[in-house]
């Protein structure tokens, strides 16, 4: 579901593009054409006259005097420049481009071994956590009043999250070192959002392999501008996938990639199978259970909706860490992976209940520098990675304005604009990414 940017030279990414210096240039303004511009959030960072002039959108209408002058960027312009980015996008900081001579190796090094230990006592608290919780919010869900079941729900659904978060830890073989329990607490742990979790383990383990590789990473896909032509229905539906039923669009993907044999090598299949036993078994007992005790209702009430919770938590964490204006996918020959996974990936704080009921998973860089880092030492690895490495990492804190962005720009990819909104393509087809330009907050 990440819109993807390919071009290196694009917003921060130095290239052979000039910026413009401004005379005169209001607060959190941005380099813009000659003349006098209002800059609001409908502006979405369009490219001017032979790309080389540029339009920034800003979070409320301002008027900015600017003199076309190109010169060389100083570091100070920089930094500049990307406060400005920073403040659109809704992000608290975008990191500088690192370096190309700078290796993934070279990042790990600097991390304190203690970040890779595994504690079973911190593990097993964590499960200890997950299934309390959990049944707390069964629980509420049996007492609330009907007023008060989408609280309930709420709670319920990022709980459950945090059962995602274990298995997680264990396909990465960073919860116990027995494997055998690994693989046993994992699975089990899938099991309520009914996930398999061998076909969910190898395709994750691609995503890392290949973040922000622009055809090969398995985590959500593009639009392409073919796709988004080749059919008007097809076209309606991506609109509407990408637009407002976004925060849902992992239930699309889990559809997908996990259920289809097809997509698992030879050596694959057999553990892929297993896992499909277990989660139609789990389907087979425990549904019908709920519906003898509950009726369909109760389906609909203790498991149906906390599992659209959960998928809206999966939707949004997912393109909240890898999607953003200025952050590049790029093709398999210009990928470097410490650009990828330091530079690419975005750390967000969430309120504190989400991180404790999820487990640290929007600690998100720590992560993808090294999957076998257990999620209980992610905040120890992000300081470290803020001490050596932190004028390069993309930070933020939810925010509206930050959701806003990534629903209604990043959109259908395209080498030269790098994103490009459905509105732009389609504007009479766009209906439900303006309804969403309208409707959205613009706090950040």
């Amino acid at each position: 579901m990440a819109c993807r940017i390919a071009d290196p030279s694009v917003f921060l990414f130095t290239g052979p593009h000039q910026r413009i210096r401004s005379q005169k240039i209001a607060t959190h303004s941005a380099p813009c054409m000659t003349g006098n511009w209002h800059l609001t959030w409908d502006r979405l960072l369009v490219k001017g006259e032979n790309h080389k002039k540029w339009v920034i959108p800003m979070r409320r209408t301002r008027t900015v005097q600017a003199v076309a002058a190109p010169v060389a960027p100083s570091s100070a312009d920089s930094a500049e420049y990307r406060k400005q980015l920073a403040e659109s996008y809704g992000f608290r900081k975008i990191g500088e481009p690192l370096p190309d001579n700078i290796t993934l190796k070279d990042v790990m090094d600097t991390l304190p071994k203690k970040v890779f230990e595994i504690d079973d006592m911190k593990a097993w608290k964590s499960v200890l956590v997950s299934v309390t919780s959990y049944a707390f919010g069964l629980f509420m869900i049996s007492k609330a009043p009907w007023y008060l079941l989408p609280f309930a729900w709420a709670w319920t659904g990022t709980a459950v999250t945090g059962f995602f978060v274990i298995g997680h830890d264990c396909a990465h073989k960073s919860f116990s070192r027995n494997k055998v329990v690994e693989d046993i607490v994992g699975t089990l742990a899938f099991l309520p959002l009914i996930y398999p979790y061998e076909p969910w383990r190898f395709k994750h383990d691609k995503h890392h392999a290949k973040t922000n590789m622009l055809e090969e990473d398995t985590a959500w896909h593009p639009v392409w501008k073919a796709e988004f032509d080749s059919s008007p229905n097809l076209r309606k539906a991506i609109i509407f996938g990408y637009g407002p039923f976004r925060p849902w669009m992992s239930i699309g993907h889990w559809l997908i990639w996990h259920f289809n044999l097809k997509k698992f090598r030879s050596n694959e299949t057999q553990r892929v199978k297993i896992s499909l036993a277990c989660v139609f078994g789990f389907m087979a007992v425990g549904w019908p259970l709920i519906i003898y005790k509950a009726g369909i209702m109760g389906w609909i009430k203790f498991w149906l909706m906390p599992w659209l919770g959960y998928h809206f938590w999966m939707s949004t964490f997912t393109m909240v860490h890898h999607t953003a204006p200025h952050i590049p996918f790029k093709s398999s020959d210009e990928w470097n992976a410490a650009q990828a996974q330091l530079n690419g990936t975005v750390h967000c704080d969430y309120p504190s209940w989400i991180e404790i009921l999820c487990h640290d998973i929007n600690v998100h860089i720590p992560h993808h520098v090294s999957s076998r880092i257990p999620h209980y030492n992610l905040r120890m690895a992000h300081k470290s990675l803020q001490e050596n490495w932190g004028k390069y990492l993309n930070e933020a804190k939810w925010n509206w304005r930050l959701m806003k962005t990534i629903m209604t720009l990043c959109h259908v990819y395209d080498k030269e604009e790098n994103y490009v909104a459905f509105d732009q393509l389609a504007p009479e087809e766009s209906q439900p990414v303006a309804f969403l330009k309208r409707v959205m907050p613009d706090y950040a």
